[in-house]
């Protein structure tokens, strides 16, 4: 017998996904497109490749200061939310990494952890 969960209506990181709408989505809203040259895009963003090692800090710790997100800037604070766990973290990286067409790998909580020591705070 062959049993299929086709019908269980799974979706992938479902964990990080609620994540993010609970804690992210406000500002980068539940599309990841971002909010116009206030708020950078999730979505699509180059940023979250070439700064794979930064987004755990971030996260946690928030950033301040000019990046460049699919060649336009951004100079808006982005306040942490240091009550997450190194695990919600990694959950909500796995997830923004994944979702709305991005394919920018998986992280994993001892990436997150290493990343996490290493924090310009």
């Amino acid at each position: 017998m062959i049993i299929s969960f086709s019908n269980c209506e799974y979706e992938a990181f479902s964990q990080g996904k609620a994540l993010y709408e609970s804690q992210c989505a406000n500002c980068h809203n539940e599309n990841g497109q971002g909010l116009r040259n206030l708020i950078p895009p999730l979505a699509g963003a180059d940023y979250l490749e070439t700064h794979k090692e930064e987004i755990a800090c971030i996260i946690r710790y928030g950033i301040e200061g000019e990046m460049i997100v699919n060649g336009e800037s951004y100079n808006s604070q982005m306040v942490g939310i240091p009550i997450l766990t190194d695990v919600q973290i990694n959950n909500i990286i796995n997830y923004i990494n994944q979702a709305w067409g991005n394919n920018y790998g998986l992280s994993n909580v001892k990436m997150v952890k290493e990343q996490l020591e290493n924090c310009n705070k």
